[in-house]
């Protein structure tokens, strides 16, 4: 089991920059792949970026690509999603998730992602 809390969430101007953070506790999270999603009021949970249990590996959704920038501290069982330039279609409630089953980083469906937390707010204005 692990649990997973996030942190960092705001309002930013778009444009600006935010930092979440995700801290986990439980069992061997530095096995786990761990990813961010978004969900827009009234739409779809989104996948957002992710990350290799090692942290070698990262995938990222196009639309953030070069913008967002995800890393792990394994070390403070602590998973990051650096947010530069975001936009006011970036409002949304972000979620941490995690999974031990050995997918790929580029396997970005929200079933393939065992633990979530309840998310933090990120609002962008314009």
């Amino acid at each position: 089991q692990v649990q997973l809390v996030e942190s960092g969430g705001g309002l930013v101007q778009a444009g600006g920059s935010l930092k979440l953070s995700c801290a986990a506790s439980g069992r061997a999270f530095d096995r786990y792949r761990t990813g961010w999603f978004r969900q827009a009021p009234g739409k779809e949970r989104k996948f957002v970026a992710a990350i290799s249990w090692s942290g070698a590996s990262t995938y990222y959704e196009g639309s953030v690509k070069g913008r967002f920038t995800i890393d792990r501290d394994n070390a403070k069982n602590t998973v990051f999603l650096q947010m530069n330039s975001p936009t006011p279609e970036g409002t949304a409630v972000y979620y941490c998730a995690a999974d031990g089953r050995g997918y790929s980083v580029a396997y970005t469906p929200a079933a393939g992602f065992a633990y979530w937390g309840q998310g933090t707010q990120v609002t962008v204005s314009s």
